[in-house]
């Protein structure tokens, strides 16, 4: 057995441990629903540290879609130790729909958008941020899963004692370019350049293509992230999988190049073997990651790469 599979065996043994610890103290998430002023509704998870002291907090925006994390929080964010970990879907989700759900809500696919999606995330943080004003400062992470990633740098001015980002599967890239390298490693670049044309003409946003509203796509080809993620102050951990089936090899490089002047530390981790979803057979990248940060969070300073190697 080599050292990387021993020292995996013993992550996992870790992990189940405080998962029955967590249930065993019957620390486990609960849904609740935020009422936004535009009359549209978030429903949250939120769960309080499995051991004490509370050490740091966790913010996570999941991925595309109408992922619902619910059924999957307590076994997923199991080796978050020391946080206390709130999950802020995307308006309209319900949080208990699972991975990948085969239905969404009817009206989603009119509804879904990124501005949209930062408009209601912003409301719940400001809000968020000001209820616990009075509380004892904690350091504050902001985690974003997939397509939750391109929200982070938007949302960070609404997170005090933010003290880093963390792009789980996601480039760093604006997503109109990630998603031209990712036409192009499929062969589908005409079908991209067609959807762009269909984007910029003259049709209403209601309109359907490729199973999302131009309404979606409009918002996707102005979106913007990689310039303020490279000028942005904070730390920056970065994690996907070599055998990432969504997002190309090239779209990760092309970021690490361009960050390079950056003057806030940027940690890239590419994970061997590893899916969209940082799972490489029995080996579980997300946990690892959790394994990264409550190293970080036993001093909660500095910046997040000194927690960071792979294994």
């Amino acid at each position: 057995m080599t050292f990387r599979s021993i020292a995996h065996a013993a992550l996992l043994a870790w992990v189940v441990t405080l998962a029955c610890a967590a249930q065993a103290q019957d620390v486990s998430f609960r849904a609740s629903v935020v009422d936004l002023s535009n009359r549209r509704s978030v429903q949250l998870l939120y769960r309080e540290p499995i051991a004490q002291p509370l050490r740091y907090r966790v913010i996570v925006i999941p991925g595309s879609g109408c992922t619902g994390m619910g059924p999957v929080a307590n076994r997923y964010f199991a080796g978050l130790l020391h946080a206390q970990v709130v999950v802020l879907h995307k308006p309209g989700v319900d949080a208990n729909a699972g991975l990948s759900p085969d239905k969404c809500p009817p009206d989603f696919v009119q509804s879904d958008s990124l501005s949209r999606w930062l408009e209601d995330a912003r409301w719940v943080l400001r809000n968020d941020a000001k209820a616990r004003a009075a509380e004892p400062p904690v350091p504050q992470l902001l985690v974003g899963i997939s397509e939750g990633a391109e929200l982070l740098v938007k949302l960070a001015a609404e997170v005090p004692h933010l003290a880093g980002l963390v792009l789980l599967s996601g480039s760093g890239l604006d997503p109109s370019e990630a998603g031209a390298l990712q036409a192009q490693r499929l062969g589908h670049g005409q079908a991209w350049q067609n959807l762009a044309h269909a984007q910029a003409a003259n049709t209403p946003d209601n309109r359907a293509a490729e199973g999302r509203s131009l309404r979606y796509w409009r918002d996707l080809w102005a979106w913007r992230q990689s310039d303020a993620l490279i000028a942005s102050e904070w730390p920056i951990l970065r994690v996907w999988g070599d055998a990432d089936e969504l997002v190309p090899q090239l779209a990760y490089d092309t970021f690490t190049q361009r960050a390079q002047t950056r003057a806030a530390p940027l940690c890239s981790r590419a994970l061997p073997g590893a899916d969209h979803g940082l799972q490489a057979g029995a080996r579980d990248g997300v946990q690892l990651v959790w394994v990264w940060l409550e190293r970080w969070g036993r001093k909660a300073t500095g910046n997040l790469c000194d927690a960071a190697f792979p294994y």
